[in-house]
Protein backbone atom coordinates (compact mmCIF):
# COMPACT_ATOMS: atom_id res chain seq x y z
CA UNK A 1 0.00 0.00 0.00
CA UNK A 2 1.64 3.45 -0.83
CA UNK A 3 2.19 5.91 1.68
CA UNK A 4 0.38 8.80 2.67
CA UNK A 5 3.11 11.18 2.34
CA UNK A 6 7.05 10.94 1.37
CA UNK A 7 9.80 12.49 1.96
CA UNK A 8 12.12 14.74 -0.65
CA UNK A 9 15.43 16.75 -0.11
CA UNK A 10 14.32 20.79 -0.25
CA UNK A 11 17.05 23.52 -0.34
CA UNK A 12 15.59 26.23 2.14
CA UNK A 13 15.95 29.79 1.63
CA UNK A 14 14.89 32.16 4.62
CA UNK A 15 15.98 36.02 5.02
CA UNK A 16 18.94 35.07 2.51
CA UNK A 17 20.17 31.95 4.65
CA UNK A 18 20.57 28.56 2.35
CA UNK A 19 20.23 25.17 3.75
CA UNK A 20 19.43 22.06 2.53
CA UNK A 21 16.53 19.80 4.63
CA UNK A 22 14.15 16.50 4.02
CA UNK A 23 10.56 18.09 3.24
CA UNK A 24 7.27 16.06 4.04
CA UNK A 25 5.33 15.82 0.87
CA UNK A 26 1.53 14.47 0.33
CA UNK A 27 2.02 10.90 -1.66
CA UNK A 28 -0.04 11.37 -5.12
CA UNK A 29 -0.18 7.88 -7.07
CA UNK A 30 -2.56 6.65 -9.64
CA UNK A 31 -5.79 4.93 -9.11
CA UNK A 32 -7.53 2.57 -11.40
CA UNK A 33 -11.02 1.77 -10.81
CA UNK A 34 -12.11 -1.49 -12.71
CA UNK A 35 -16.41 -2.60 -12.78
CA UNK A 36 -17.05 -6.24 -12.91
CA UNK A 37 -13.59 -6.75 -13.87
CA UNK A 38 -13.59 -4.29 -16.57
CA UNK A 39 -11.40 -1.01 -17.06
CA UNK A 40 -13.44 2.03 -15.90
CA UNK A 41 -11.50 5.35 -14.72
CA UNK A 42 -8.24 6.64 -13.51
CA UNK A 43 -7.91 8.84 -10.99
CA UNK A 44 -4.67 11.02 -9.54
CA UNK A 45 -5.43 10.36 -5.70
CA UNK A 46 -3.51 10.04 -1.94
CA UNK A 47 -3.49 6.40 -1.27
CA UNK A 48 -5.57 5.19 1.61
CA UNK A 49 -9.37 4.40 1.80
CA UNK A 50 -8.96 3.55 -2.13
CA UNK A 51 -12.12 1.06 -1.64
CA UNK A 52 -14.06 3.63 -0.07
CA UNK A 53 -13.45 5.71 -3.18
CA UNK A 54 -14.00 3.59 -5.09
CA UNK A 55 -17.75 3.21 -3.94
CA UNK A 56 -18.27 6.97 -3.94
CA UNK A 57 -17.16 7.29 -7.35
CA UNK A 58 -20.00 4.74 -8.36
CA UNK A 59 -22.46 6.48 -5.96
CA UNK A 60 -21.83 9.96 -7.94
CA UNK A 61 -21.54 8.14 -11.16
CA UNK A 62 -25.78 6.40 -10.52
CA UNK A 63 -24.39 3.25 -10.75
CA UNK A 64 -24.49 2.64 -6.46
CA UNK A 65 -26.88 3.78 -4.14
CA UNK A 66 -26.74 0.94 -1.05
CA UNK A 67 -24.16 -1.17 0.41
CA UNK A 68 -25.96 -4.62 -0.73
CA UNK A 69 -25.02 -3.71 -4.30
CA UNK A 70 -21.36 -4.49 -3.70
CA UNK A 71 -20.55 -7.96 -3.92
CA UNK A 72 -16.74 -6.95 -2.96
CA UNK A 73 -14.48 -4.66 -3.39
CA UNK A 74 -10.48 -5.94 -3.83
CA UNK A 75 -6.66 -4.66 -4.92
CA UNK A 76 -6.23 -6.44 -8.32
CA UNK A 77 -3.16 -8.59 -7.93
CA UNK A 78 -0.76 -9.38 -10.86
CA UNK A 79 -0.73 -5.83 -11.93
CA UNK A 80 3.23 -4.86 -12.23
CA UNK A 81 4.78 -6.70 -15.02
CA UNK A 82 6.06 -9.46 -12.76
CA UNK A 83 3.10 -10.34 -11.45
CA UNK A 84 3.05 -8.44 -8.35
CA UNK A 85 0.25 -6.04 -6.55
CA UNK A 86 1.11 -2.41 -7.23
CA UNK A 87 -2.17 -1.43 -4.78
CA UNK A 88 -3.25 0.78 -7.09
CA UNK A 89 -6.17 -0.63 -9.02
CA UNK A 90 -9.47 -1.95 -7.91
CA UNK A 91 -12.03 -3.85 -9.02
CA UNK A 92 -15.50 -3.60 -8.03
CA UNK A 93 -17.97 -6.63 -8.21
CA UNK A 94 -21.75 -5.49 -8.05
CA UNK A 95 -24.10 -7.65 -6.70
CA UNK A 96 -25.62 -10.63 -9.25
CA UNK A 97 -28.84 -8.11 -9.16
CA UNK A 98 -27.49 -5.11 -10.09
CA UNK A 99 -27.57 -3.82 -13.55
CA UNK A 100 -23.78 -3.58 -15.07
CA UNK A 101 -23.88 0.31 -17.12
CA UNK A 102 -22.29 0.83 -20.14
CA UNK A 103 -18.85 1.56 -18.85
CA UNK A 104 -17.68 3.56 -20.76
CA UNK A 105 -19.94 6.68 -19.59
CA UNK A 106 -18.95 8.76 -22.68
CA UNK A 107 -15.83 9.84 -20.26
CA UNK A 108 -12.24 9.83 -20.78
CA UNK A 109 -10.98 7.50 -18.54
CA UNK A 110 -7.99 9.68 -16.96
CA UNK A 111 -9.19 11.93 -14.04
CA UNK A 112 -6.26 14.38 -12.44
CA UNK A 113 -6.45 14.84 -8.86
CA UNK A 114 -7.87 18.78 -9.56
CA UNK A 115 -10.46 17.57 -12.01
CA UNK A 116 -12.44 14.64 -12.28
CA UNK A 117 -14.98 15.43 -14.66
CA UNK A 118 -11.97 17.13 -17.66
CA UNK A 119 -13.25 14.21 -19.94
CA UNK A 120 -16.87 14.06 -20.28
CA UNK A 121 -18.48 14.62 -23.15
CA UNK A 122 -21.19 16.87 -22.81
CA UNK A 123 -23.33 17.99 -19.61
CA UNK A 124 -26.17 15.66 -19.92
CA UNK A 125 -23.56 13.32 -19.58
CA UNK A 126 -22.59 14.53 -16.04
CA UNK A 127 -26.09 14.61 -14.93
CA UNK A 128 -26.59 11.64 -13.51
CA UNK A 129 -30.09 10.46 -12.02
CA UNK A 130 -29.95 10.57 -8.41
CA UNK A 131 -31.51 7.98 -6.20
CA UNK A 132 -31.98 10.14 -3.45
CA UNK A 133 -34.56 13.52 -2.98
CA UNK A 134 -33.44 15.59 -1.31
CA UNK A 135 -36.68 16.66 0.15
CA UNK A 136 -37.39 13.78 2.02
CA UNK A 137 -37.47 13.29 5.49
CA UNK A 138 -37.46 15.43 8.54
CA UNK A 139 -36.63 19.35 7.27
CA UNK A 140 -33.21 19.96 8.06
CA UNK A 141 -31.97 23.25 9.52
CA UNK A 142 -28.56 24.71 10.51
CA UNK A 143 -27.92 27.94 12.05
CA UNK A 144 -25.36 30.14 10.40
CA UNK A 145 -23.10 30.46 13.53
CA UNK A 146 -22.66 26.90 13.75
CA UNK A 147 -21.86 26.98 9.96
CA UNK A 148 -19.61 29.79 10.16
CA UNK A 149 -17.19 27.16 12.47
CA UNK A 150 -17.01 24.39 10.34
CA UNK A 151 -13.96 25.05 8.84
CA UNK A 152 -12.25 25.74 11.63
CA UNK A 153 -13.05 22.06 12.54
CA UNK A 154 -12.58 20.91 9.20
CA UNK A 155 -9.04 22.41 9.42
CA UNK A 156 -8.41 20.93 12.93
CA UNK A 157 -9.17 17.68 11.98
CA UNK A 158 -7.09 17.37 8.97
CA UNK A 159 -3.67 15.70 10.21
CA UNK A 160 -1.75 15.27 7.34
CA UNK A 161 -2.36 18.24 5.81
CA UNK A 162 -0.53 19.75 9.64
CA UNK A 163 2.29 17.82 8.25
CA UNK A 164 2.20 18.76 4.57
CA UNK A 165 0.21 21.66 3.57
CA UNK A 166 -1.13 20.16 0.72
CA UNK A 167 -4.39 18.41 0.95
CA UNK A 168 -7.57 19.27 0.39
CA UNK A 169 -10.56 17.93 2.70
CA UNK A 170 -13.79 16.46 2.92
CA UNK A 171 -15.94 16.64 6.26
CA UNK A 172 -19.36 15.66 7.29
CA UNK A 173 -20.58 17.47 10.21
CA UNK A 174 -24.40 16.61 11.96
CA UNK A 175 -26.74 19.45 11.90
CA UNK A 176 -25.33 20.67 15.26
CA UNK A 177 -21.53 21.37 14.15
CA UNK A 178 -20.48 17.51 15.41
CA UNK A 179 -18.05 15.91 13.09
CA UNK A 180 -18.99 12.63 11.78
CA UNK A 181 -16.31 11.87 9.48
CA UNK A 182 -13.05 13.36 7.45
CA UNK A 183 -10.94 12.31 4.53
CA UNK A 184 -8.29 13.56 3.25
CA UNK A 185 -6.44 13.70 -0.64
CA UNK A 186 -4.58 15.41 -2.87
CA UNK A 187 -8.27 15.88 -5.08
CA UNK A 188 -10.85 17.53 -3.65
CA UNK A 189 -13.35 15.17 -5.11
CA UNK A 190 -11.12 12.40 -4.15
CA UNK A 191 -11.99 13.28 -0.97
CA UNK A 192 -15.64 13.60 -1.03
CA UNK A 193 -15.89 10.02 -2.83
CA UNK A 194 -13.94 8.97 0.25
CA UNK A 195 -16.62 9.99 2.84
CA UNK A 196 -19.72 9.07 0.46
CA UNK A 197 -18.10 5.40 -0.07
CA UNK A 198 -17.26 5.31 3.45
CA UNK A 199 -20.96 5.73 4.57
CA UNK A 200 -22.28 3.61 1.67
CA UNK A 201 -20.36 0.96 2.88
CA UNK A 202 -21.45 0.93 6.36
CA UNK A 203 -25.50 1.49 5.38
CA UNK A 204 -25.50 5.27 5.88
CA UNK A 205 -26.96 6.60 2.39
CA UNK A 206 -28.79 9.14 1.88
CA UNK A 207 -26.67 11.12 4.32
CA UNK A 208 -29.88 13.54 4.29
CA UNK A 209 -29.19 14.65 7.97
CA UNK A 210 -25.87 16.39 7.40
CA UNK A 211 -23.87 18.99 6.04
CA UNK A 212 -21.18 18.21 3.90
CA UNK A 213 -17.95 20.80 4.28
CA UNK A 214 -15.32 20.91 1.52
CA UNK A 215 -12.12 22.87 1.35
CA UNK A 216 -10.96 24.91 -1.70
CA UNK A 217 -13.77 25.49 -4.25
CA UNK A 218 -17.35 24.47 -4.82
CA UNK A 219 -17.39 22.74 -8.63
CA UNK A 220 -20.58 21.26 -10.46
CA UNK A 221 -18.98 17.89 -9.67
CA UNK A 222 -18.60 18.30 -5.90
CA UNK A 223 -22.67 19.64 -5.86
CA UNK A 224 -23.27 16.48 -7.78
CA UNK A 225 -21.44 14.18 -5.64
CA UNK A 226 -23.64 15.90 -2.54
CA UNK A 227 -26.85 15.48 -4.33
CA UNK A 228 -26.36 11.55 -5.35
CA UNK A 229 -25.78 10.77 -1.86
CA UNK A 230 -28.47 12.76 -0.52
CA UNK A 231 -26.83 15.61 1.04
CA UNK A 232 -28.79 18.62 1.97
CA UNK A 233 -26.00 21.08 2.18
CA UNK A 234 -22.78 21.65 1.07
CA UNK A 235 -20.50 24.40 2.10
CA UNK A 236 -17.04 25.81 0.35
CA UNK A 237 -14.57 27.52 1.80
CA UNK A 238 -14.23 28.99 -1.69
CA UNK A 239 -16.20 29.96 -4.48
CA UNK A 240 -18.81 28.15 -6.56
CA UNK A 241 -19.16 27.65 -9.81
CA UNK A 242 -22.27 28.97 -12.32
CA UNK A 243 -22.63 25.38 -12.86
CA UNK A 244 -22.95 24.46 -9.40
CA UNK A 245 -25.17 27.24 -8.16
CA UNK A 246 -27.53 26.27 -11.27
CA UNK A 247 -27.75 22.24 -10.10
CA UNK A 248 -28.04 23.29 -6.03
CA UNK A 249 -30.96 25.84 -7.32
CA UNK A 250 -32.34 22.67 -9.90
CA UNK A 251 -32.02 19.66 -6.93
CA UNK A 252 -32.93 21.49 -3.43
CA UNK A 253 -29.45 21.90 -2.19
CA UNK A 254 -28.29 24.16 -0.01
CA UNK A 255 -25.50 26.07 -1.32
CA UNK A 256 -22.72 28.16 0.73
CA UNK A 257 -19.73 29.66 -0.27
CA UNK A 258 -16.62 31.80 0.96
CA UNK A 259 -17.45 30.38 4.61
CA UNK A 260 -14.95 32.15 6.00
CA UNK A 261 -15.10 33.17 9.81
CA UNK A 262 -18.52 34.77 10.39
CA UNK A 263 -18.96 35.76 6.52
CA UNK A 264 -20.47 33.63 3.73
CA UNK A 265 -22.70 33.63 0.69
CA UNK A 266 -25.53 31.23 0.15
CA UNK A 267 -26.42 30.33 -3.31
CA UNK A 268 -29.47 28.06 -3.04
CA UNK A 269 -31.62 26.28 -0.55
CA UNK A 270 -31.19 29.24 1.78
CA UNK A 271 -34.43 28.24 3.69
CA UNK A 272 -32.61 25.45 5.68
CA UNK A 273 -30.13 27.94 7.58
CA UNK A 274 -31.21 29.86 10.72
CA UNK A 275 -30.25 33.37 11.22
CA UNK A 276 -29.76 34.69 15.01
CA UNK A 277 -33.14 35.48 15.55
CA UNK A 278 -33.71 31.53 15.12
CA UNK A 279 -35.76 32.07 11.72
CA UNK A 280 -34.88 30.33 8.41
CA UNK A 281 -32.84 33.05 5.93
CA UNK A 282 -35.48 32.62 3.27
CA UNK A 283 -38.56 33.06 5.28
CA UNK A 284 -39.65 29.41 4.83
Amino acid sequence: MGRVTERRRVIRVRDGAVSTRPDTLVAEEPLEIRLNGKPLAVTMRTPGDDFALAAGFLVAEGVLGAAEEVRNIAYCAGARDDGGNTYNVVDVRLAPSVPVPDITLERNVYTTSSCGLCGRASLDAVRTAARFDLGDGPPLRVGVDVLAALPDRLRAAQAVFERTGGLHAAGLFSPSGELLDVREDVGRHNAVDKVVGRALREGRLPLSGTVLVVSGRASFELAQKAVTAGVPVLAAVSAPSSLAVDLAAETGLTLVGFLRGGSMNVYAGEERLLGADGAPLGGG
